[in-house]
C-alpha cells in the first residue's frame, strides 16, 4: 500500500535543514542556533521539544541537564523556574555565555519571525506519551500559524500514533536509525508524510522503497557532504545537518 500522496502536499520546498538550529554554529537548541541557522540562508530547521516538571515544554535534547546546561539532574524533572535560570551557551563558546533554554513558546516565535519552516522532534522514548503529545498540539494550535511549514517527527511511534489521533491533519515523520522491516506499515498507520533516518545505515534498496511509497526521505545528521553524494543518486529529499553552511550549493 502507497502513501496517500494526494493528501501528502508538497510541504517540503528544501534539500536543507538545520539540526537543532545549526549545531556546529551555535549552542543547540536554543534561539542563537535557530538565527544562526536562518543567517546561512536555510528555509527549516529541526529542533527537540522535550517535557519538563508541572507540564513545561522547553528545546532540549538530552534526558538530563548536565550536557548542554551549567544544570544538572534528569531533564523531566526540572523545574520551569530553575531551568529559565540555567546557561545554555558558555559550554559552546565564551560568545554565547547567559544564552537560555528556550521554551517551546519562544522558539515558535523565533522560527516564525524568521520566516523558517519547523520540524519539531517529540523526545521521550518510552514514558509520557499522553502528557507530552496533548501539550505540544494545543502550544501549536495556539502558537503556530502554517500547518504547511511544521512537520513533526519522533523515534517514538506511539507519540506520533497519538499526534494522528488527536490531530490528523499535521504532517508526520517516522524517526529511525535503522530502518526496520515493518516500517511501510508504521507510517501507514500514521498517514506519513516522511521517513527520517540515520544517512549511514540507509542503502539503495530501502531508499528506492521508501521513494515508490510515495514518501519523502530525509537524512540525519549529515555533516560531510562527500558522504551523501550517493544518497542524492537514491532519491534523498533532503539533509538535516548541523551545518547548514556545507550544503550551501543546495539552499
Amino acid at each position: 500500500m502507497q502513501a496517500n500522496t494526494a493528501l501528502l502536499k508538497d510541504i517540503l520546498k528544501t534539500k536543507v535543514i538545520g539540526h537543532r538550529g545549526a549545531a556546529c554554529l551555535a549552542p543547540e537548541n536554543t534561539l542563537a542556533s535557530i538565527r544562526a541557522a536562518a543567517a546561512t540562508g536555510v528555509k527549516w530547521v529541526e529542533i527537540d521539544v522535550s517535557l519538563i516538571a508541572q507540564g513545561g515544554l522547553i528545546i532540549f535534547h538530552d534526558d538530563t541537564l548536565d550536557r548542554c546546561t551549567n544544570g544538572s539532574g534528569v531533564t523531566r524533572e526540572a523545574d520551569p523556574i530553575v531551568v529559565s535560570q540555567l546557561d545554555a551557551g558558555a559550554w559552546f563558546g565564551a560568545y554565547f555565555d547567559k544564552e537560555k533554554v528556550p521554551t517551546l513558546i519562544e522558539a515558535l516565535d523565533c522560527i516564525q519571525t524568521l520566516g523558517l519552516g519547523l520540524n519539531l522532534e517529540i523526545k521521550h522514548d518510552s514514558v509520557d506519551v499522553d502528557a507530552i503529545v496533548p501539550a505540544v498540539l494545543e502550544t501549536l494550535k495556539e502558537y503556530w500559524v502554517d500547518n504547511d511549514k511544521l512537520l513533526i517527527s519522533s523515534f517514538n511511534h506511539a507519540a506520533l500514533c497519538l499526534v494522528f489521533e488527536l490531530d490528523s491533519l499535521r504532517h508526520l515523520g517516522q524517526l529511525y536509525s535503522a530502518i526496520p522491516k515493518d516500517w511501510q506499515t508504521q507510517l501507514e498507520q500514521i498517514h506519513a508524510y516522511s521517513l527520517n533516518c540515520d544517512y549511514s545505515w540507509l542503502t539503495r534498496e530501502q531508499a528506492q522503497q521508501v521513494k515508490s511509497a510515495g514518501y519523502k526521505l530525509l537524512c540525519y545528521t549529515v555533516n560531510d557532504a562527500q558522504r551523501v553524494n550517493d544518497h542524492w543518486e537514491w532519491g534523498m529529499d533532503a539533509v538535516i545537518t548541523d551545518n547548514p553552511m556545507l550544503f550551501s550549493a543546495f539552499i
